[in-house]
Parts: structure tokens; sequence; C-alpha cells
């Protein structure tokens, strides 16, 4: 189970790696979203800081070719969550119609054109959704966690392997999970 209070305590960052696993824009790369987002005793801090030392290295337009080349272009680095285990599969729809009516659930609409397990999006969700007050809302939220557990696994391998600085985001954005995750669960 996930303990929804601490993730909703780690809200800032949850919109700050929406914000860096789209395509990258100028103003996307402000110190002060950085700054807001993660203080030094947040989970993916350490993670999240030797990624944004590494982009400063580059170029805007080296960061925009290397987003693309990454996750457009890469197969195993697809921002879709649920396409690692199912691909295409029957599976994958009905995952996406339930990831769809999660947000709806929470008063928040699909963007057009995009797919419900969109990293950048479930990102997203969890920046702007409040669920605090929201009968429910652990069960529900259990399935959207599954989800970016699994999906992220793939991913972060994949981001690791092929040497990208978005490993460090991703691995920032795992940490941040793993410490949402309610003990006597990691006891059992």
């Amino acid at each position: 189970m996930i303990d929804l209070i601490r993730l909703h305590d780690y809200k800032q960052s949850f919109g700050y790696f929406a914000l860096q696993l789209m395509y990258p824009e100028k103003l996307d790369f402000h110190p002060a979203f950085l700054e807001e987002a993660f203080t030094p005793d947040h989970p993916g801090h350490t993670h999240v800081q030797t990624y944004w030392k590494l982009m400063q290295t580059f170029s805007l337009d080296e960061i925009q070719e290397n987003y693309a080349a990454t996750f457009d272009f890469q197969k195993d680095c697809a921002l879709y969550m649920t396409y690692f285990k199912f691909e295409d599969a029957k599976e994958r729809g009905q995952m996406l119609a339930k990831l769809k009516l999660l947000y709806e659930m929470f008063g928040l609409e699909m963007p057009e054109g995009e797919l419900p397990d969109y990293l950048p999006l479930m990102c997203e969700f969890l920046y702007a959704a409040d669920w605090l007050e929201v009968p429910g809302a652990p069960e529900n939220f259990k399935m959207l966690i599954a989800i970016l557990e699994d999906g992220t696994y793939h991913l972060v391998k994949a981001l690791e392997r092929n040497e990208s600085p978005y490993y460090h985001l991703v691995k920032g954005l795992r940490e941040t999970f793993k410490a949402c995750a309610e003990q006597e669960a990691l006891s059992q």
C-alpha cells in the first residue's frame, strides 16, 4: 500500500517530474522549479540533483535532440507505462480505460490525443489531484502506483543501459514512490 499522506507531501516534486519528462522547453530549466520541488531531505533529491547537473552541460538544442532520441526513437524507453507489460494487447486497452476513469473521478480531464498511461501525465495527475479527503482513494491509487512502479522499473533499466541523464530523473521518481510505501507493506 501507498501512504497517500506522504505522497501528498511530495506533490510539488511530481509537478517537476511531469515538466522534465515532457518535451523540453527553455523555461523548464529555471532553477526555481528545482528548488521549490526538492528539499535536501526529499527521497529523490540526490538523483534529481545529478540529473540537473548533467543537463546543465548541454544546450537546449542538445537536450531536445537527446529527449527525442531517447523517448521517441527507443522502444525500450517509451514513456507509456503500460506498454512495457502489455504492448498492444487487449489488457492494455482495459488498463487505459481504468486510468482515464480514475482521472475523471478526481475531476481531471484527459488532454486531447494523449493516452492516460503517459508518464508526464501520470505525474501531472499526482501533482494536481486532491485525494486526501476522498473515500476509497487508497484502493483507487493502488492500480495507479502499480502501473507507475512497473513501468518506471523497465524505463529506468533501459535509461541506465543507455547512460541517459534521464536515468537519474526517473530514479528520483522511483525513490519518491519507495519513500511513500507504507512501512507495514515493506515488512511483510
